[in-house]
């Protein structure tokens, strides 16, 4: 039997109440949000998980913060975790549930290398092609790494495309050395 954490079971719970009313997409956007508010205030994710403050004023704290800004029911979900002092796993949570949402929808994440940052266009072209080439809808996180040189390195799935100067480089060295 398949061992659940505590990200796992959460995340679930909250993807199959998103599907159940519809709201996948914006649940997804609702969880980044809250994500990249306690990533950019960690004292104020503190403050939400302090014993020491009444649950009901953290919870009147969290409202002011969230209400009219994520869904309802994504404020009624941060409160459940309060409840069951399970916030500390908001992060774990997230990923769990976008990682639910992804495999229903068919997106596969994964990472794209480059040397100079990428626009959008070019991020967009590199998404369609990868997915062509894996036959699934692909989502890619820009990562710049100037050790490539030019070109670009792209994770996904477990597999591994490198078009970058650096690879060639390094392949064009391995030839003359054997």
């Amino acid at each position: 039997m398949e061992n659940l954490t505590v990200d796992d079971v959460y995340g679930a719970a909250l993807y199959e109440a998103a599907a159940d009313l519809g709201k996948t997409a914006e649940f997804v956007d609702a969880v980044k949000s809250v994500g990249d508010v306690f990533r950019a205030q960690p004292d104020f994710f503190s403050l939400l998980r302090m014993p020491s403050i009444a649950p009901r004023e953290r919870k009147d704290i969290a409202t002011k913060v969230f209400e009219g800004r994520v869904p309802p029911e994504i404020l009624n979900f941060i409160y459940v975790l309060m409840d069951k002092r399970r916030l500390s796993s908001f992060n774990g949570i997230a990923r769990a549930f976008e990682k639910q949402a992804d495999a229903h929808e068919g997106v596969s994440k994964g990472r794209i290398e480059s040397a100079t940052e990428l626009t959008e266009g070019q991020l967009a072209r590199f998404e369609e092609q990868t997915g062509r080439l894996l036959r699934r809808k692909v989502k890619l996180e820009p990562v710049i790494d100037r050790a490539l040189i030019g070109g670009v390195r792209i994770y996904i799935d477990g597999k591994f495309i490198d078009a970058s100067i650096r690879g060639k480089l390094d392949e064009l060295k391995e030839r003359i050395i054997s």
